[in-house]
Parts: structure tokens; C-alpha cells; sequence
């Protein structure tokens, strides 16, 4: 057997062991998939309110609702802001900071757009630089076996799966991460509770409140560079 072939087969049991602590099973098959031509200043100008209240307001979105964020639940710090962001990545890239529970959305300019997430313990988080190459609205959700294992009463229940909509974990919308070709089985997503936000509570991939991740959907594209911290 080649070097190369025992480099391959190590990446594929890297993954899929980093699978089973990950937080969803659902995904079309991951494609290799070239990076595309870095956005306009003008892909990345999506509109955004500046004030908490608006921004985190009810809103209806395919069908089902979305509940207003109150703000007793938001820290002053945590709601969506551009913030001053000096990064050798170009714009369009997403960068987790696991750490400080943020996510950044590189914007030209030194600036990005920042959101707070919750993250997975450390045992459970996936780290390094990989892409997004899937977007969904209101996501389908099945727990990984083990998560079923680990927490059986909770999860079991869900083994076959939970449709989109407000009781799925997933939230209002999900970003696929996949490296080298191989889905991670984490997600970028949103949340049915988000009282979690700011915390390390995930089963490892990144939350954040629906109406911050729909605002990410919208200027995310495919094939974007993430560099989870």
C-alpha cells in the first residue's frame, strides 16, 4: 500500500470518528467542489438593521414563525454588529473563534460582521480550516448514533429523524461543512432555544439565534472558506 493511499484512508477514520460526535447525520452526498471567484463588496453589503430590537423581532419565514429574541436573553455584546476584524483571510470567509464564542464573517475593509454562537465541549468540537458546500432553509435533523448512545432517553426518540420546522434543533437554516470532499457532519445552524447562545451546550457543531442565521445564510456562499478555531 502507497503512502498516499494510507494518508487517505487516515483522513477518511479521522472523520468519520470525528462524525460520531458530531451533531446531525442528514446531507446529500459531498461533492469536491472548487472554490469560486471571491464575492463583490456589493454580494457581501446584505442589509442589516442596527438595532437589537428590530433585528431580533418575530418574523414568518416558509411557513413557520419565528419568536422574537427578548432582551433579557441578549447580552448588549452578543446581538449582530460590524466590527473592526484584521484577518489575513479574504472576504467571504467564515471564522469561528470557539474560544470567545463568536462567529465572523470577513468583510472587505478590515471589518466583519460578528455573531455569537454556542459551541460543543471541546472533546466534541471540530477545528481546522475546511468549506461550506451546502445551504438549507429549515433543515431535516437526525441525531448521530452517538449522541443516541450517549444520551438515549434524549435522543433516542429522534432516530428517525425530525423535519424542518420551529422544534427542530437545527433551526431555520443550516451550513453544510465539508473537507476534502468528505462530509464532517457539522453544521453552521441555527437553534429552537435560544437561551443556549453564548454557552458551550452544542453536541459540537456552531448555533446561533435563527434570526442571525438566516442573516449568515444570506451572505454565505457556496464553496466559502471556514476556519473553525
Amino acid at each position: 500500500m502507497t503512502s498516499i493511499s494510507i494518508s487517505v484512508r487516515s483522513l477518511v477514520l479521522i472523520l468519520l470518528a470525528g462524525a460520531v460526535s458530531a451533531c446531525a447525520t442528514d446531507q446529500k452526498p459531498s461533492v469536491h467542489a472548487s472554490l469560486p471567484a471571491p464575492p463583490s463588496p456589493s454580494e457581501l453589503a446584505v442589509a442589516t438593521s442596527s438595532d437589537p430590537a428590530k433585528m431580533y423581532s418575530e418574523a414568518f419565514d416558509q411557513g413557520f414563525h419565528v419568536p422574537a429574541v427578548g432582551s433579557k436573553m441578549l447580552a448588549s455584546n452578543h446581538h449582530r454588529q460590524v466590527v473592526d476584524y484584521s484577518t489575513s483571510e479574504a472576504p467571504g470567509t467564515v471564522v469561528v473563534d470557539q474560544t470567545d464564542r463568536f462567529l465572523y464573517f470577513v468583510m472587505p475593509d478590515s471589518k466583519a460582521m460578528r455573531y455569537t454562537v454556542a459551541v460543543g465541549p471541546a472533546s466534541r468540537n471540530f477545528t481546522g480550516t475546511a468549506m461550506i458546500d451546502r445551504k438549507a432553509k429549515w433543515p431535516r435533523w437526525t441525531p448521530t448514533q452517538s449522541m443516541i448512545q450517549r444520551s438515549p432517553d434524549h435522543y433516542g426518540r429522534f432516530k428517525d429523524g425530525v423535519d424542518g420546522g420551529p422544534s427542530n434543533p437545527m433551526g431555520a437554516r443550516a451550513l453544510y461543512i465539508q473537507k476534502d470532499g468528505i462530509d464532517t457532519y457539522y453544521r453552521v445552524h441555527g437553534t429552537n432555544d435560544p437561551s443556549s447562545i453564548g454557552k458551550a451546550v452544542s453536541a459540537g457543531c456552531i448555533r446561533l439565534l435563527n434570526q442571525d442565521v438566516m442573516d449568515l445564510y444570506e451572505r454565505v456562499r457556496i464553496g466559502a472558506r471556514i476556519v473553525v478555531l
